[in-house]
């Protein structure tokens, strides 16, 4: 584990049982999409071409003004 990531946890540990439980939901979530993503760029069978259909659509969302800017997790 990351002295980053343990610094979290010990400030984790200041809030109430409720926020922490936010937080590991959360957490959890994270850390399963980031493996299923991973998962995805390497699998050998991926569509490529869908995911570049999906990347100009966002470029071009953006362009227009359709999208928002946001920091990670914000929703």
């Amino acid at each position: 584990m990351t002295k980053l990531l343990q610094k979290a946890f010990q400030e984790a540990q200041k809030l109430s049982n409720n926020l922490q439980d936010q937080i590991a939901q959360q957490l959890l979530a994270d850390i399963e999409n980031e493996l299923k993503w991973q998962e995805t760029l390497t699998n050998f069978n991926i569509n490529l071409d869908i995911i570049r259909q999906m990347a100009q659509a966002a470029l071009i969302e953006d362009r227009e003004g359709k999208t928002e800017s946001k920091g990670f997790g914000e929703e």
